[in-house]
């Protein structure tokens, strides 16, 4: 199981077991997507604000701009599909999850924060893993439809409204 090291700063608030919610996501996308519960992987994972998510796109994707989440892999696709199941622990990469963007599309969406929050998770999780959206629609397909059904083990409604999951 992906190993998560989390860390909670303000904004976000206390009311909810932000580490429980984040472990819950990982589980839940780690199930569809083996590549992520590899035993000696570790994610880091900061929620944190606005301000500190609009410094961190500045800085490494050039964009000057808060996100709702920035995800920084560590390893190549290739390597992580070719990961040994012996050795030392590996790096899958950092997320940062903004609070007043997270919490205003929550609000915009009428949907609960850790709702939003935990979509948001297992969404970086994949782009950690090499997933991307933008690559292509059939991509994009590939990643939402990953995303809806590990939401759905959690009892979580489909973000995106607009896929048949019946298949």
């Amino acid at each position: 199981m992906l190993t998560l090291e989390i860390d909670i700063e303000a904004p976000w608030p206390d009311h909810t077991d932000w580490d429980a919610l984040a472990t819950r996501a990982a589980t839940a996308i780690g199930a569809l997507a083996p590549e992520i519960a590899h035993p000696r992987l570790c994610a880091s994972l900061l929620f944190t604000s606005d301000e500190e998510v609009h410094t961190l796109n500045r800085e490494w994707r050039d964009k000057d701009k808060p996100t709702n989440v920035l995800s920084f892999p560590m390893l190549e696709r290739a390597e992580l599909l070719d990961l040994d199941a012996d050795g030392p622990p590996e790096m899958l990469g950092d997320l940062a999850l903004a609070y007043e963007t997270c919490a205003r599309e929550a609000a915009e969406k009428a949907i609960p924060l850790d709702h939003h929050a935990t979509h948001l998770i297992i969404h970086g999780l994949l782009h950690l893993a090499g997933h991307d959206h933008e690559i292509s629609a059939q991509d994009a397909r590939v990643m939402e439809e990953l995303e809806i059904k590990a939401l759905a083990q959690l009892g979580i409604a489909d973000p995106y409204g607009d896929h048949d999951t019946q298949n």
